[in-house]
C-alpha cells in the first residue's frame, strides 16, 4: 500500500489588534472606498510588542494539534514556512519547538513567501512518504508589518500579521476510515527573473539592513492570474481529477481582484472559493492556512470534500496542491 500524507488537524491565530481601512487612514493617504474597491480588504491584524512570528506559530500549532486529537510529543517534524523569521538564525520552527515543549524533532524554515505553505507542505508530504516522520506540523506564519513601508500606501494597506498550521500524519491509502484522504497531487514551481516585481529591499549580505517590501502591483497581478490558473489545471491533471471535481478552492488570500479573475479564468463557482482576505489581509506564507482553517470550523470543508491549495509569491514562486481533506 502507498503512504498518504493525511491532514488530521487545522489551526490559525492572529493578533489582538485588529486594524480596520478607517483606522488606517487617520495615517496614511488612503481611505477604506479605495481600499476596498482595489483589494477587498477590510481589515488586517497587527503584531504587538510581545507578539512575534514564533509566538503566533506556536498558538496555531496549539489549535492544529487539538484539533487533531493529539499532543506535541506525537510531532517529529515542524517546517515553519515565513519570510519574517524572528531572528535571522536559528530558525524560527526550533523556536516553536521549544514554545511546545518538545524535546527533540526536526524542525526548520522554508522560505518561499505567499507560496512558503505550499512549499513546506511538499517538504513535509516527501517527507512522511519517505517514512523520515509520522507526524508533522506544517506551518505558515509572518509579521509582514515589521518589513512594511507606512508611508507606501500601494503596499501598507495591503498586508497583515497571522498565522496558520496543520498536523499532517503518514497513513496508508486503503486503511480503514481513510476513504483515500491525503494530499493527491502537488506541483511547484519558481522563476526567479522577476525578482524586482516584489522584494525587500533588503537582506543580511547586501545591505546589513532588514529592508522593506517592495511591489509593482500591476505586474504582479498579471502573472498570478495567469501562474495560478495554470498550476491548479496542471496539478488538477496530476492527480487525475477536473475543475467539477473540486468542492472547495482555498487560494492565498492576496487580492479579492486576483481571487475573482482566477476563479473566472478556470471556470469555478464563485462561492466555491473560500475568501477571507477582508477579515486579515494579505499575511503572504498564513494565509492558505488562515483561509483552510477558517474554511474548516466554519463547517464548509468536511471530511472527504476535495480541495484545491494554491498560491503564488515573491521570486516569483507558485504551485498548488489538491488534497482530499
Amino acid at each position: 500500500m502507498s503512504v498518504r500524507s493525511v491532514i488530521i488537524g487545522t489551526g490559525s491565530a492572529l493578533p489582538a489588534r485588529r486594524v480596520s481601512n478607517a483606522e488606517l487612514a487617520e495615517t496614511v493617504d488612503t481611505s477604506d472606498e479605495w481600499i476596498v474597491e482595489r483589494t477587498g480588504i477590510r481589515f488586517r491584524h497587527i503584531a504587538g510588542p510581545d507578539e512575534t512570528t514564533a509566538t503566533l506559530a506556536a498558538d496555531a500549532c496549539r489549535a492544529a494539534l487539538g484539533a487533531a486529537g493529539i499532543s506535541a510529543h506525537e510531532i517529529d517534524l515542524i517546517v515553519l514556512a515565513t519570510a519574517t523569521p524572528d531572528q535571522t538564525f536559528p530558525s524560527s520552527a526550533t523556536k516553536v519547538q521549544a514554545m511546545l515543549g518538545i524535546d527533540d524533532c526536526v524542525a526548520f524554515d522554508v522560505a518561499a513567501v505567499c507560496s512558503g505553505f505550499l512549499y513546506a507542505l511538499q517538504v513535509a508530504d516527501s517527507m512522511l512518504r519517505s517514512g523520515a516522520a509520522k507526524r508533522a506540523l506544517v506551518i505558515g506564519a509572518e509579521t509582514f508589518s515589521r518589513i512594511l513601508d507606512w508611508e507606501d500606501r500601494a503596499t501598507c494597506v495591503l498586508f497583515g500579521d497571522g498565522a496558520g498550521a496543520v498536523v499532517l500524519e503518514a497513513q496508508e491509502n486503503g486503511d480503514t476510515g481513510n476513504e483515500g484522504r491525503g494530499i493527491l497531487a502537488m506541483r511547484l514551481h519558481a522563476d526567479g527573473r522577476h525578482n524586482e516585481m516584489l522584494y525587500v529591499d533588503g537582506g543580511p549580505s547586501t545591505t546589513g539592513t532588514v529592508g522593506k517590501v517592495r511591489m509593482k502591483g500591476r505586474e504582479v497581478f498579471r502573472h498570478a492570474v495567469v501562474n495560478l490558473a495554470s498550476v491548479m489545471t496542471e496539478t488538477l491533471e496530476r492527480a487525475g481529477l477536473t475543475a467539477a471535481d473540486v468542492d472547495w478552492v482555498v487560494p492565498h488570500q492576496a487580492n479579492a481582484r486576483i481571487l475573482d479573475a482566477t476563479a473566472r479564468k478556470l471556470h469555478l463557482a464563485p462561492e466555491k472559493v473560500i475568501v477571507t482576505v477582508d477579515q486579515h489581509a494579505n499575511t503572504s506564507a498564513a494565509s492558505v492556512p488562515l483561509a483552510l482553517d477558517t474554511a474548516v470550523k466554519d463547517g464548509r470543508i468536511t471530511q472527504g470534500d476535495v480541495i484545491v491549495l494554491e498560491a503564488m509569491g515573491g521570486g516569483f514562486t507558485w504551485g498548488a496542491a489538491v488534497v482530499r481533506f
